[in-house]
């Protein structure tokens, strides 16, 4: 059964009070609903034709609280780019509420760009339209492709103009997640020493996402380093995922990792073309910190900082707690490598298992970036084109002419691999097309669609995400939207959009 309004049940706001604070959005000055992600409406028990366009875009910008919201601003820490903050908090979004969706799972609906909070920290609050569209096209390419990711509800323009580096037109984007429970939330608390919120938040958390570690509705040390675990599990294979399709966050500080193992925050993110893992495409990262090859690295480490946060809860002897969190932190590299193993394996087209199967990978990975007197070669084709080696409809992945020695000597070791797999060829393409994306946000078709969307003009913006939304089947007419960028294009920098 589907509604023309929201049912809330707002478990943040009722059972973790004095973790937020109680805040109303601001009331747009003239808003107007720019899309509507419908599918997503209905998943959530909404149906979409029982709202005005009006409607929509008064709720999702903020101006008007649907019956039965209870909006607030999450409090949160975090280290960004190394440096801790002990108070950042949702400076320019609000939680207002959870519903339980058609799948029985619960879900936060979030506000982006709705106004100045008391975590605001001097900034004006507000969101604009291109940002807002970047988030909306990214997180729905991250759930095409499979990737666990918060999703964009609605984006509406609020009628306001925001000061950026120029005068441009304000809005807010709704977005969708299992929750916004943060690395950074549990510091927040545990920066302050407030030993007894931070088990609060922890069994709360433990609840709502890993019910199972409870014993009879409490939580013990063990159940917290099974929640840590749990944590370093999704945050592995996540971040697996994102090597695998190339995707660069740009900005992995703890306030922008979830505890649910949900990609978050599209700011100054990008996906990369030529390969490279030295690629940074951030406008503020200029030491490469959150460069493409460092993501791993750096995931382990801000899993390292829940961990320190959870110590007080995990042991009552701090050396006991240390040592049963660092082997917890320890394992992160292993449970990366089997998950990146494993996905590398199925890009390769490859049903068996061998020990030498992430060694083959990297060296494809190592071909793709070394080569001489040429730039890298584009991530996402190559192995578009490994599938034709792999039906024997090409002698190597590398482009027509590609001929290095590298090249060949990989192919050889690929092709007896092959031939050591059980998979029959067939399938075997088949199987390497389903999870080998051939559309991607490319960065100029990207931002040819966010600049006609800011010109008034949605149509660019529509059709990318039409295309986006079927990333693996070739369809007729939409080579532009396979091809790399042209050469002209770039150098490329992204930008935060606060």
């Amino acid at each position: 059964m589907t509604h023309a309004t929201f049912v809330f049940d707002n478990s943040y706001a009722r059972d973790l009070d004095g973790f937020y604070v109680s805040w109303q959005g601001d009331v747009a000055p003239a808003p107007r609903l720019l899309k509507l992600n419908r599918a997503l409406a209905l998943e959530l028990g909404i149906d979409p034709d029982g709202l005005s366009d009006e409607q929509a875009a008064r709720l999702f910008s903020g101006s008007q609280m649907p019956e039965g919201a209870a909006p607030l601003a999450q409090a949160y820490a975090g280290h960004q780019f190394g440096g801790f903050s002990p108070q950042l908090g949702d400076g320019r979004a609000l939680l207002i509420g959870e519903v339980i969706d058609r799948n029985g799972h619960r879900r936060d609906i979030h506000l982006k760009g709705s106004g100045r909070t008391p975590f605001s920290r001097g900034g004006d609050g507000k969101a604009t339209i291109g940002p807002v569209l970047r988030e909306y096209i990214i997180g729905e390419a991250m759930h095409a492709l499979g990737i666990p990711t918060t999703r964009a509800l609605a984006a509406v323009a609020t009628g306001e103009q925001v000061l950026r580096d120029t005068i441009l037109p304000g809005a807010v984007l709704a977005r969708v997640a299992s929750s916004h429970i943060r690395v950074g939330t549990f510091q927040f608390f545990a920066a302050r020493s407030e030993v007894g919120r931070l088990r609060q938040l922890t069994s709360y958390t433990i609840a709502r996402h890993d019910p199972d570690l409870l014993e009879n509705g409490d939580i013990t040390g063990t159940a917290v380093l099974g929640f840590l675990s749990r944590v370093i599990e999704r945050q592995a294979k996540l971040v697996a995922q994102w090597m695998l399709t190339g995707f660069i966050h740009g900005v992995m500080n703890t306030d922008n990792m979830t505890v649910s193992g949900e990609t978050i925050d599209y700011g100054p993110c990008a996906f990369m073309e030529a390969y490279d893992p030295r690629t940074v495409f951030s406008s503020i990262d200029t030491h490469g910190r959150y460069a493409f090859g460092n993501q791993p690295a750096i995931a382990q480490w801000n899993l390292a900082r829940l961990a320190e946060a959870l110590l007080p809860l995990i042991d009552d002897n701090e050396a006991a707690a240390i040592e049963r969190a660092t082997e917890a932190i320890n394992g992160f590299p292993v449970r990366f490598e089997a998950a990146w193993a494993a996905g590398m394996r199925a890009k390769m087209g490859l049903e068996s298992a061998e020990d030498g199967d992430a060694t083959l990978g990297a060296e494809l990975l190592s071909c793709l970036q070394a080569r001489e007197q040429s730039p890298a070669l584009d991530y996402t084709l190559a192995f578009r084109r490994l599938a034709a080696v792999a039906g024997g409809l090409a002698d190597h992945p590398g482009p027509t002419g590609e001929d290095g020695a590298r090249f060949k000597a990989f192919t050889q070791a690929y092709k007896a691999r092959l031939d050591r797999d059980a998979m029959p060829a067939e399938r075997r393409i088949t199987a390497m097309l389903a999870v080998n994306p051939l559309y991607i946000p490319r960065n100029h078709e990207v931002e040819e669609a966010l600049a006609a969307a800011v010109a008034g003009d949605l149509a660019p913006f529509n059709r990318l995400l039409d295309v986006l939304s079927d990333p693996f089947t070739e369809r007729a007419g939409l080579e532009a939207f396979a091809a790399p960028a042209p050469a002209d294009f770039g150098p490329y920098r992204t930008f935060c959009g606060t």
